[in-house]
């Protein structure tokens, strides 16, 4: 029986009917695909500028006044008001959290620069030394024991990357005969973190120039040949796990 063009647009019409029907409200049809998904907007540039400043004005005072500085006093430094502060930093372990996590990122910065850009790898060691004692890691560490979670995921994966830069760099020096076989990486980090640390009653800018200079002997004691007979044995990381520094 031959189909007549009315039959075929009533088939059609009726077609349609029925996947419109058969769609429940609010609901969409295969043939109109997925919901998009929903868009989370990004944090403003400002925001984040905001978030940046807080970090470093705490950083700075934590060197200066202990992690128990008042709030308002960070704020005041960061040129922002209490309110921006609160907003991004609810608890005081939050902004602890922060300023860790920014301290080992820059520390791993360090040792990756130093190795992609000096051509002499004793030259990468000693530029890492002296650019990490500039992070004031020696004044941190002890101030913020026990203020934060060492075993949180984000901290554990900045740690891990502090640690594979720096153990690379020290394994390149000793690879080329530069630096001396008998030190291993906790050997430098210790060193870093006590030769920076400003002594008790004692102004970090007006020790600063000491810790340049006892750094630098400390250097020309890692060059090799070595020049003494080192008792016991090199300093691991494993050895620095009992240690209170998070970026050890």
């Amino acid at each position: 029986m031959t189909s007549t063009p009315d039959a075929v647009r009533a088939g059609a019409a009726r077609a349609v009917s029925v996947r419109g029907e058969s769609a429940a409200p609010g609901r969409l049809c295969p043939e109109q695909g997925a919901a998009p998904a929903r868009r989370v907007p990004k944090p403003r540039a400002d925001a984040l500028r905001n978030r940046e400043r807080l970090v470093t004005a705490a950083r700075e005072m934590f060197v200066e006044f202990g992690p128990q500085v008042p709030y308002d006093e960070i704020a005041r430094r960061a040129a922002v008001g209490n309110a921006t502060l609160y907003r991004n930093f609810p608890e005081r372990a939050d902004l602890v959290h922060e300023v860790v996590l920014s301290l080992m990122g820059r520390v791993a910065g360090i040792a990756e620069r130093a190795m992609a850009e000096e051509a002499d790898p004793f030259e990468a060691v000693r530029r890492f030394t002296l650019a990490a004692a500039d992070e004031r890691v020696g004044a941190l560490c002890p101030m913020l024991d026990g203020a934060f979670d060492k075993e949180h995921p984000d901290l554990v994966v900045e740690r891990e990357r502090v640690e594979e830069a720096v153990a690379e760099l020290v394994l390149r020096a000793q690879r080329a005969g530069r630096l001396r076989a008998d030190v291993g990486v906790g050997d430098l980090m210790v060193a870093v973190s006590q030769l920076a640390r400003p002594l008790p009653g004692t102004a970090g800018d007006a020790f600063a120039p000491f810790v340049r200079r006892h750094l630098l002997l400390f250097l020309d004691g890692l060059e090799a040949p070595a020049r003494s007979e080192l008792p016991g044995t090199p300093a691991t990381l494993e050895d620095l796990r009992r240690d209170t520094c998070p970026a050890s």
